[in-house]
């Protein structure tokens, strides 16, 4: 076996296999994101797309995350008071060996939480799995929540 074949997380007949996909209605979809606590933020740089991975919260059907000072902030955070920039959140649970799981996307606008007391509650419901300070919580309230099960 040469060294590349031994690299691959999946050998054999399983990984072979083609897998049926099924669509997800909003409702699965959104409970499913619930269930992981880290997913990929959507967003433009610099006229560029950009992705970061971070933690976030499902709340009703928005999704919370936390945002630090740097890149992320200037990015993505609108101006109190204007309308939210749309933004897209990617969450998935998918075995590296199998090949099933789920994936969800939700795309919406972003608003910033200005209550200092209300961005701080929110903020104990993300898990802080960064050492570098998150300044802030963004709502990102879903307009388009998408979704696919790889079957078995």
């Amino acid at each position: 076996m040469d060294q590349e074949t031994s690299r691959r997380p999946a050998d054999g007949p399983a990984a072979n296999r083609v897998r049926p996909t099924r669509q997800l209605d909003r409702t699965e979809a959104l409970r499913l994101l619930a269930t992981v606590s880290l997913g990929r933020l959507v967003f433009t740089h610099r006229a560029l797309p950009a992705i970061r991975p971070t933690s976030h919260h499902v709340d009703g059907e928005d999704v919370l995350v936390r945002v630090d000072e740097g890149v992320s902030r200037a990015s993505l955070a609108p101006t109190p008071g204007e309308p939210g920039l749309v933004l897209g959140y990617e969450a998935d649970a998918i075995d590296a060996c199998t090949h099933l799981g789920w994936s969800v996307v939700v795309i919406g606008h972003a608003e910033l939480i200005v209550n200092r007391d209300e961005a701080e509650r929110l903020a104990a419901l993300l898990d802080p799995w960064r050492d570098r300070p998150m300044a802030d919580v963004l709502r990102i309230r879903s307009e388009l929540v998408t979704g696919f099960r790889l079957g078995s």
